[in-house]
């Protein structure tokens, strides 16, 4: 079986309803607390292309920060991952990994697919 990563915040009610879905399948999945270790602008490119998503599509618009760094729906793809890694508040959650592929936990039964 495919190792699965979770990018986890505990104080996202999707995340973690996420994570109690995986370890109800008896998967014990590595929890990647990703505000506090914050991914990579390449680990982001990685992840995105594994969900067949673009920047802005992964992105949460509504938080405070992304009007704050002068961000929109038109902004530079490089400019949103850039923007991501700064602040991975910005980042859709939770997002599943497992065996190349990945998945956005929204709902959290998206998941069960890569598991």
């Amino acid at each position: 079986m495919a190792e699965v990563t979770i990018w986890h915040n505990p104080r996202c009610s999707k995340s973690r309803q996420t994570l109690a879905l995986i370890e109800e399948k008896g998967i014990s999945p590595q929890v990647r607390r990703y505000l506090d270790e914050a991914p990579s602008e390449d680990e982001i490119r990685a992840v995105l292309a594994d969900l067949g998503l673009k920047p802005i599509e992964a992105m949460r618009t509504r938080e405070p920060e992304f009007n704050a760094m002068g961000l929109s729906r038109d902004s530079d793809d490089a400019v949103l991952i850039r923007a991501m890694a700064e602040v991975p508040k910005l980042i859709e959650r939770p997002i599943v990994l497992s065996g190349g592929k990945a998945r956005l936990g929204r709902p959290p039964e998206a998941v069960l697919d890569i598991l």
